[in-house]
């Protein structure tokens, strides 16, 4: 079986911290899977680039980011996925995870999106939160257009005035007829609030499990959501990240929610037929 020939969770601390950090996250997903039996891909960056103010943290770095998702996958089991930001970083990434992620600022930024799918590895492009759901047709064209056999699309909500974004439940099946790919659902980057906090981004994670579910309901395909065990202390998103201990809870709901609408039309979808 390849990846996300069935319903997966992206799941992971938004930056790589220490091995000791990424571990129990890791740790945690894995046994999660193994009771769930549902596929889950470690995710965590090495590099934040486009944090808010100059002096944020932003990563280990490519190198040494590498290494860590590496001991990761080593130790785990997992399948990996980490963010690029340059087209020089596909290759090397590629050799060290196994899905590459554009970020939703970069999703128009061709040269990365081609170099992301020459190497192979699945394409994950996050939404612009600027875009409209058909606008993403020319983006996965790109990607196939690279040699890319893999693509999914990332909804991550959409700029509603200043400082807000509002998940528009009807873009799951807008992105799959316009773009022809599975759709995957962010709830932790849905609820940020760019700006909010003092010049940074802030958030309400109160409101991740209502966005999940609703999502589910509505036909992701897949589930992406960043996670730690203590996201205040976390070095980037801790404001809009999932509490590591509220994860398999909300899992739990997700998969009752999927498995109580297996009937939809578009479910087909969902199996790897596309994408």
């Amino acid at each position: 079986m390849t990846l996300f020939d069935r319903f997966t969770l992206i799941a992971g601390p938004c930056v790589l911290e220490s091995d000791d950090l990424n571990l129990r996250v890791a740790d945690h997903l894995a046994g999660l899977a193994a009771r769930t039996g549902i596929p889950i891909v470690f995710k965590a960056s090495f590099d934040k680039a486009n944090r808010s103010k100059i002096e944020s943290a932003r990563g280990p770095g490519l190198d040494e980011g590498l290494r860590r998702l590496s001991r990761v996958a080593e130790a785990s089991g997992l399948p990996t996925l980490t963010d690029i930001h340059l087209p020089e970083q596909a290759l090397p990434a590629s050799e060290a995870v196994d899905v590459l992620q554009i970020p939703a600022f970069l999703c128009r930024q061709t040269d990365l999106i081609v170099a992301a799918a020459a190497t192979g590895r699945p394409v994950n492009v996050k939404k612009g939160q600027w875009m409209a759901p058909e606008e993403m047709a020319a983006v996965t064209e790109k990607a196939r257009s690279g040699g890319a056999d893999r693509v999914l699309v990332t909804e991550r909500g959409t700029f509603f005035g200043y400082g807000n974004l509002v998940v528009d439940m009807r873009s799951f099946g807008a992105i799959r007829r316009a773009c022809g790919v599975q759709v995957v659902f962010d709830g932790t980057h849905s609820v940020q609030r760019p700006g909010r906090a003092a010049g940074s981004s802030g958030g309400d994670p109160e409101h991740i499990p209502a966005l999940v579910r609703a999502a589910v309901a509505a036909g992701c395909d897949h589930l992406f959501l960043e996670t730690h065990p203590d996201p205040a202390s976390a070095p980037s998103d801790g404001s809009n990240m999932l509490p590591l201990a509220g994860l398999d809870a909300l899992v739990a709901q997700a998969l009752a929610i999927r498995h109580s609408v297996a009937d939809r039309p578009e479910s087909a979808l969902a199996s790897g037929a596309i994408g």
